[in-house]
């Protein structure tokens, strides 16, 4: 399908300043399990932007992109995040804490991670889509590369977050509010929460329900712990309108956010007729996470409407300003686009090298009657994209190496911890593999060294799993085990590690604190 140079720079245009726009309009109720009455921005606006986190990340990838080039792993993402996010809160926080011990993506979102099911990278899929116009599928690979540094594979948080990319991506070409959230729901598993959430709110704006209503089922089946913190008399308090604690939403699953969030973004889909700002009023007047909600439709819209088509009442007040929150700028000074025109010619010179290398659903060009491309999830692209979720993945010239922690990432004195090695050929031949673990003293290995046949495509299943048992006497509190992998015959080798945490028994404590709420 092709679209012209000028409507596909004004539908990226159109999400930076939709992106904008709600990060906005919501940041002032952010995290409030109440009922809002919003019907416009703040009094606080004057001219420019809030600062929005959801933002700032995808400024940092358009950056490592730039710098990198467009084959950007989860190990290459996660080093930028390293260096240049600068928050510790929630996911962020553990998610760098678990680099640091050398725990790569997908395990550095998922070891002891209480927010892997949160909202910190569905808010953050804009820019996979503005690469991947109209081809969901690649905007979701890249989108699960992203979410694993701070969710892992196989989460509520990775869920939502592929959900959303797939649609904003289907955007760019699909209108239909309806059919966008069928080819979302296409690249999640049917049995998650996300979908099962979205089927929920769906329902009730079938039966009729109103907003609050529909609000009330999301809470009533899925909700996080809400918003807690201690007041200066050491008191604390939750921030849970009375209305909310009559009901029982005062209490909740900490770090599971994403689910209920998903549900008031859903609402404002829905219950917004199609609207750009009743759409956002709709999430943020349902509370909770309300700059996301709000900014991830806002960007939605502006896919699909354009920045030309927005209603100028939205645009305004907030000019066109770019304000970060979460960045590192003493090491990213001069390269944080300074407006959303600058972001946007950034991004399409970025989309520009995609173009270049994958075939993609839309490209640029004079603008054609033809068929909607299929947008909708393949089931070859669904396995390839949850397979190795949860694996840490190495990718090499001509074949992949997938590590699986069956045991998990924890070991213990004297017991063993199953480990599974997958090699993935990727080239025209057939290939006989060599895997050798480098020896450590204090460490068994079952099979230090072994040989693998591995098939080209057509004359045998080109990915073979190995087995391995790992046992360590007594192990340090990190311990990194190296693996070298060689095509026999041939010059194509390579190296990479295998980390372990010492497992140390603790356990959480948990501290009823019900009798400590402040009213």
């Amino acid at each position: 399908m092709y679209i012209s140079e000028k409507e596909l720079k004004n539908k990226i245009l159109g999400c930076w300043f939709g992106k904008n726009v709600g990060g906005t309009l919501g940041a002032p109720y952010e995290w409030k399990r109440q009922v809002n009455n919003v019907t416009f921005y703040h009094d606080a606006v004057h001219g420019s932007p809030l600062p929005n986190d959801d933002l700032d990340i995808q400024l940092l990838w358009l950056i490592a992109m730039e710098q990198k080039g467009i084959d950007l792993s989860a190990e290459t993402l996660a080093h930028f995040w390293e260096v240049f996010v600068t928050p510790h809160w929630a996911e962020y926080g553990i998610a760098k804490s678990n680099l640091k011990l050398g725990l790569i993506p997908p395990l550095s979102g998922a070891y002891r991670n209480l927010y892997k099911d949160s909202c910190g990278s569905y808010i953050r899929s804009e820019i996979w889509a503005c690469m991947a116009p109209g081809t969901p599928a690649l905007a979701a690979r890249y989108m699960m590369r992203d979410s694993q540094i701070d969710h892992g594979g196989n989460t509520e948080g990775t869920y939502a977050a592929v959900f959303i990319a797939a649609m904003e991506s289907a955007a760019f070409v699909e209108s239909d509010i309806s059919r966008l959230i069928d080819i979302g729901l296409s690249y999640i598993p049917a049995d998650c929460d996300v979908a099962n959430v979205v089927r929920l709110v769906r329902a009730e704006h079938a039966a009729g329900k109103d907003f609050k209503q529909a609000r009330h089922a999301v809470l009533a089946a899925y909700r996080g712990e809400p918003f807690t913190y201690f007041d200066a008399s050491g008191k604390m308090v939750k921030l849970v309108s009375d209305d909310d604690r009559k009901a029982g939403f005062d209490t909740g699953r900490k770090g599971f956010d994403v689910v209920d969030n998903i549900g008031m973004l859903m609402i404002g889909l829905l219950y917004g007729g199609g609207d750009f700002g009743q759409s956002m009023l709709y999430a943020v007047n349902c509370g909770e996470d309300t700059d996301c909600t709000a900014a991830t439709i806002g960007s939605l819209f502006g896919i699909i409407m354009g920045y030309d088509a927005l209603p100028e009442k939205w645009k305004k007040p907030i000019g066109t300003g770019i304000v970060t929150v979460c960045l590192n700028h003493g090491e990213l000074e001069h390269l944080i686009p300074a407006d959303v025109f600058e972001l946007t010619e950034r991004t399409y010179t970025q989309f520009r090298r995609f173009a270049l290398t994958y075939p993609l659903q839309v490209q640029v060009g004079a603008p054609r009657k033809e068929a909607l491309p299929e947008l909708t999830c393949d089931p070859l692209v669904f396995d390839s994209l949850y397979r190795f979720a949860d694996c840490a993945y190495h990718s090499y010239p001509f074949f992949d190496i997938a590590v699986r922690y069956n045991s998990g990432v924890e070991l213990t004195a004297g017991e063993p911890n199953r480990i599974t090695i997958y090699a993935i050929n990727k080239y025209a031949t057939c290939e006989h593999l060599e895997i050798e673990w480098q020896h450590k003293d204090g460490f068994v290995v079952d099979q230090p060294c072994c040989t693998v046949f591995l098939p080209q495509d057509k004359y045998g299943d080109c990915i073979q799993s190995v087995p391995f048992t790992v046992m360590a006497e007594n192990p340090a509190s990190t311990e990194y085990l190296t693996v070298t992998v060689r095509m026999s015959g041939r010059i194509c080798a390579a190296s990479f590690i295998v980390p372990f945490v010492r497992s140390s028994g603790q356990k959480s404590v948990s501290i009823s604190s019900r009798d400590m709420i402040s009213d």
